[in-house]
């Protein structure tokens, strides 16, 4: 069971919202998810990714991979949580 970190399209025409789902990796792009860790909103302006990134990194340690997009989120995120940090 290879499991994949990715997101799910939930808006409706030209509304887009997505989930961050965790998911086998042959099921369905909208198919049921393992656990649902996140939502992304494009066109939000303040923060459109909201991810709880501890189950995000426990997912990670158990094999999931995540997709290129949501790879690419997701270290924009946390690059921005180091520079609030800092």
């Amino acid at each position: 069971m290879a499991l994949k970190i990715r997101l799910s399209r939930v808006g409706t025409k030209n509304e887009p919202h997505f989930r961050v789902l965790v998911t086998e990796e042959r099921s369905r792009r909208d198919g049921a998810g393992v656990e649902q860790i996140g939502a992304y909103n494009p066109r939000a302006k303040a923060n459109p990714l909201n991810i709880k990134l501890d189950r995000y990194d426990y997912w990670m340690s158990k094999g999931a991979k995540p997709s290129d997009t949501l790879h690419s989120l997701v270290k924009r995120v946390k690059r921005a949580a180091a520079a609030a940090k800092a």
